[in-house]
């Protein structure tokens, strides 16, 4: 499995946009809130391994 590696770049209700960080793109991935861990906000960097998000 690859790690991938994302910075939350806004929470919009029920759902967070995320912005890949270890590869150049403009693209946002739109990510459920329940699917990412407690406690995020605008900024925070994110680890995807395994299926799953935690924070870095």
């Amino acid at each position: 499995m690859e790690t991938y590696y994302y910075i939350v770049e806004s929470i919009d209700g029920d759902y967070a946009n995320l912005r890949r960080t270890d590869v150049e793109t403009s693209e946002l991935k739109l990510v459920a809130r329940a699917l990412l861990p407690d406690g995020i906000a605008e900024g925070t960097q994110l680890k995807y391994e395994m299926f799953e998000y935690s924070i870095v």
